[in-house]
């Protein structure tokens, strides 16, 4: 191998970065890879000081734009990125919301103009592996910023052809399935319930990696997020439900150049030894 390993992980907004990428972030930072994240937006359709929510008197866009970066700066200091790089775009909102008409948001930036930025980052990083979300925004999410980071990663791969291996994050159906009964178990009352058509497909599932090591690290990364606490609900569920949904990340291989297996249990399985 001519250049050091790298993996690039491409997300929406300041947390995104911790419950699907936390642990494959920390992993292969401590194996010695050089992990990169970039962060598209800003987050400021998040929650401002008070749990005061997007278009309610008092929601100041670019305090919470500040205070999520910072945020996500302690974050990452406990997964142990090397660097992270932010596209700087306006956080769109939530589908639906008034927000997503705004001319800056990045949902509504050019495909080629966000893609060039980030194939600028790719040429200086030459990431061997990038990871980002499939075309849904993430197993049916559907958020209008995650759409446009699937669409702007994978027209900046297109474009430079660097990266050798290009992955979606998963959630396997099986999964959700699991740690919903696990709630249950625990008592938890649940207001909703997950749509049979709610996350991946498990035959699209391509590799699972372990990060059982780093379910602390990755609790401590979403915890520093406190400012977004009360939409994150994972904080709040018993410890054996959140181990359960930490101690392993899914994806979907959409792109390799290499040989590799059907199922991995390694980003890196064929660029190793190459």
């Amino acid at each position: 191998m001519d250049r050091q390993l790298t993996l690039m992980v491409v997300h929406a907004h300041p947390d995104d970065e911790c419950l699907s990428t936390g642990g494959i972030l920390a992993r292969y930072s401590d194996e010695g890879v050089r992990t990169v994240l970039v962060t598209c937006t800003n987050g400021e359709q998040g929650d401002d000081q008070g749990g005061v929510k997007p278009g309610e008197p008092g929601h100041d866009a670019a305090r919470v734009a500040g205070r999520r970066l910072a945020e996500l700066r302690e974050s990452v200091s406990h997964l142990g990125v090397d660097h992270v790089e932010l596209l700087g775009y306006r956080d769109s909102g939530m589908d639906g919301w008034e927000t997503n008409g705004h001319p800056d948001a990045f949902a509504n930036v050019p495909v080629d103009v966000a893609a060039a930025k980030l194939g600028a980052l790719m040429e200086h990083y030459r990431p061997q592996v990038v990871v980002t979300y499939d075309e849904t925004g993430g197993g049916g999410y559907g958020h209008p910023d995650h759409v446009q980071t699937h669409r702007v990663t994978v027209a900046a791969t297109e474009a430079t052809g660097i990266p050798d291996k290009l992955y979606y994050t998963a959630m396997p159906r099986s999964s959700i399935k699991r740690m919903f009964e696990a709630m249950r178990a625990n008592g938890i009352e649940l207001d909703f319930e997950p749509s049979d058509d709610f996350g991946t497909p498990d035959e699209r599932v391509t590799t699972i990696i372990d990060v059982a090591g780093y379910t602390e690290r990755k609790l401590k990364a979403l915890e520093a997020h406190e400012s977004q606490g009360e939409n994150i609900f994972l904080l709040r569920m018993p410890e054996e439900v959140q181990h359960q949904a930490f101690s392993h990340e899914a994806f979907e291989r959409k792109r390799s150049t290499v040989d590799t297996p059907r199922h991995e249990e390694d980003l890196f399985a064929g660029l190793r030894d190459a």
